[in-house]
């Protein structure tokens, strides 16, 4: 089963939805954004067995950038009652390299994340591969 995520601001509700385990899982749900030409910056809701509850595009921008603000990414995990979010984003020039932007906007959702007291588990950038920010170790997600 794999989530639709079409615009920004639209909600995805799964039913018996998958448990995310691993960043692959995660970018196995969101395809979508391996295609996009344009960057596109996703959140997943996850309950407390890591089951998404749901799935958004919170922003879209152009070519090698978008804006993200902490309150957008955050707004539907409040409203959805969620214990954890994997954050994704797409490099449309298939490079998956985390670019300084990309590792100091996560640590300022991990600690936002921590404040509203909602797990950030990983950011994964999706390219022609597919990286995770937590498993190279580019920032603490604890």
């Amino acid at each position: 089963m794999r989530i639709i995520i079409k615009e920004a601001g639209t909600e995805y509700p799964m039913k018996d939805a998958p448990a995310i385990k691993t960043p692959q899982d995660a970018a196995d749900q969101a395809e979508e954004l391996r295609a996009s030409e344009t960057e596109a910056f996703c959140v997943m809701l996850l309950d407390a067995q890591n089951k998404l509850k749901l799935a958004e595009i919170v922003t879209t921008g152009i070519a090698d950038a978008t804006l993200v603000h902490p309150r957008e990414v955050f707004r539907s995990a409040v409203k959805a009652g969620a214990c954890a979010i994997i954050i994704l984003h797409n490099h449309p020039s298939g490079d998956p390299t985390p670019s300084a932007e990309d590792i100091r906007m996560t640590k300022t959702l991990v600690d936002a994340g921590k404040v509203l007291d909602i797990k950030v588990l990983d950011h994964v950038i999706v390219g022609e591969t597919t990286l995770s920010l937590r498993e190279e170790g580019l920032v603490d997600f604890v």
